[in-house]
This record gives C-alpha cells, sequence and structure tokens, in this order.
C-alpha cells in the first residue's frame, strides 16, 4: 500500500479540518491484521541489518493529541523490534534543569546512536505546539524555533540519521469517546487527566499549531506524516510500512566477518 498521499509536501499547509481521520484503504479488519503482521516483521529483519551495520539510525517522533494512540502503537512496533536496538523516550513537561537549557537540549542526548531505532513520544516540537497555543514564549521566539528544529534534524541527518515524523491524527468527538471509555474502567483511571479537558477547548488552536508546524517542519530529509488514526489497524500499519520503507532505502547491510569463516565449522568449535 502507497501511503505517500499522507506525506506533507515540504511548503505545502494541511488542511486537518477536511482530513479523514478514519480510514481503511479499502481493506477489510482481517486483510489489514495480515498486512500489519507482514510489514512487522519484515521491518524486524530490516532493523536487525541496521544494528549489525551499525553505521546508521532512524529517529521517529510521534505527536499527536491526547488519546491518539501514541502509547499503543509504540508498544505494538517496539513488541516486534529487537530490544537492543531500539529505544523509546517520552517528553513530559520540562524539569528545572532542562528549563535551563535551549528548548533542544533535552532532546538531542536522546537521538539514536548509530545502529539504532528511536522512538519519540512527544519531541521538540511540544515547543511549537503546547508553548504556542498557551503563549508560553513570544510569537518571534516561535517563529524562530521552526528553523532551529529544521537545522537539528538537518544536522542529524547528516550524521546519518534519517527522521521521519507522524502526527496521529483523531477528531473531538473520537477523543471525548475515548476519555470516556478510560473513566469506565477503573483500570485505566491512571490513563484520566482532568486537565485534558481543558485543552478540548484549544483544539482549534492546536490543529492550527500542528498545521504551521507541518507546513514549516516537513522536509525532504525530515518528513511529516498525517496518520489516520481512528482505525487502529490502518494506523499501526501505515506506522510500520513507512519506516520499512524508510529502512529499504537506508539500505542496510550486513558487515563482512572480519574472521575467514572457512576455518570455522560446527563440528571444530568446542
Amino acid at each position: 500500500m502507497d501511503f505517500d498521499q499522507f506525506r506533507v509536501k515540504p511548503g505545502t499547509r494541511p488542511d486537518l479540518s477536511g482530513f479523514s481521520c478514519r480510514q481503511d484503504g479499502g481493506y477489510s479488519r482481517d486483510e489489514l491484521k495480515d498486512m500489519r503482521e507482514a510489514v512487522w516483521k519484515e521491518l524486524d529483519n530490516y532493523q536487525e541489518e541496521l544494528f549489525a551495520e551499525g553505521k546508521q539510525s532512524l529517529l521517529v517522533v510521534l505527536q499527536a493529541m491526547d488519546a491518539a494512540g501514541k502509547d499503543s502503537t509504540i508498544a505494538k512496533l517496539t513488541g516486534n523490534l529487537i530490544a537492543h536496538g531500539c529505544n523509546v523516550h517520552s517528553f513530559k513537561k520540562p524539569t528545572k534543569l532542562e528549563l535551563a537549557h535551549d528548548f533542544l537540549w533535552r532532546v538531542h542526548y536522546k537521538a539514536p546512536a548509530k545502529g539504532g531505532i528511536t522512538l519519540f513520544n512527544r519531541s521538540h516540537y511540544e515547543d511549537v505546539l503546547i508553548v504556542k497555543v498557551h503563549n508560553w514564549a513570544s510569537e518571534e521566539i516561535i517563529d524562530r524555533r521552526y528553523d532551529h528544529i529544521n537545522n537539528f534534524e538537518s544536522l542529524i541527518a547528516d550524521s546519518d540519521t534519517k527522521v521521519i515524523k507522524f502526527m496521529l491524527h483523531i477528531t473531538p468527538e473520537y477523543q471525548l469517546e475515548r476519555f470516556k471509555q478510560r473513566l469506565s474502567d477503573p483500570e485505566k483511571y491512571w490513563k484520566f487527566n482532568p486537565g485534558d479537558l481543558d485543552e478540548r477547548a484549544l483544539w482549534a488552536d492546536y490543529m492550527a499549531a500542528f498545521e504551521t508546524a507541518l507546513e514549516r517542519c516537513s522536509t525532504e530529509q525530515a518528513p511529516w506524516y498525517v496518520v489516520p488514526a481512528e482505525n487502529r489497524r490502518f494506523r499501526d500499519l501505515m506506522v510500520a510500512s513507512v519506516m520499512l520503507q524508510t529502512l529499504k532505502e537506508m539500505d542496510p547491510r550486513h558487515p563482512e566477518p572480519d574472521f575467514d569463516p572457512a576455518v570455522f565449522t560446527v563440528d571444530s568449535i568446542k
């Protein structure tokens, strides 16, 4: 399946209000499940080659409104990757130490090392999303941050780190239903934050902030994708498929052995 239609072309502003958040690509639930599992299997093979090669890395950024499924998307992805080559970092409210540095400081040192795949659950984009919506920084500062973000992503791209970014897009109606489900299950109470209801009132402001971030920061070397996230199987298939296609383009290869395999046989090893 071709997901290029969901990629934000550089310099274009997507209309998130006109975006269909629930899509299936014309496939049944079972077909989506089978396709997803096939992609996961192939993704695991490419990740092993990336890790073994140890020359390139992949950074995957996930941003979304609350209840869009960032945690579950990451959990399913990491459950199908080798643990020693994969890291997940979640960015919450900055600490005092982090606030004492530039806004990219806490993000930069968590970028993936050679051979690794790192997933960001929220990211440096919080500083042009929630910060912008709540006016915690001036418009002038926010405007400069888009350039800083592009330069940062260009820097790590020059160090052989490929960057792909996903906005998991949902409607406010879907979010409300998810909140209600959390409140109906005592085991899900921990996932409910009353403050999230206040953020719902700012939905239009968040969508405008997302549209600006996507327009200003979707580049050839670090593209943004808008993911229809209300169909979870389609969501998971799309994220995994774009990751797989990216790894194929990176073309990692197992390194040549630094010994002569012909010297060793199964019987000779004791």
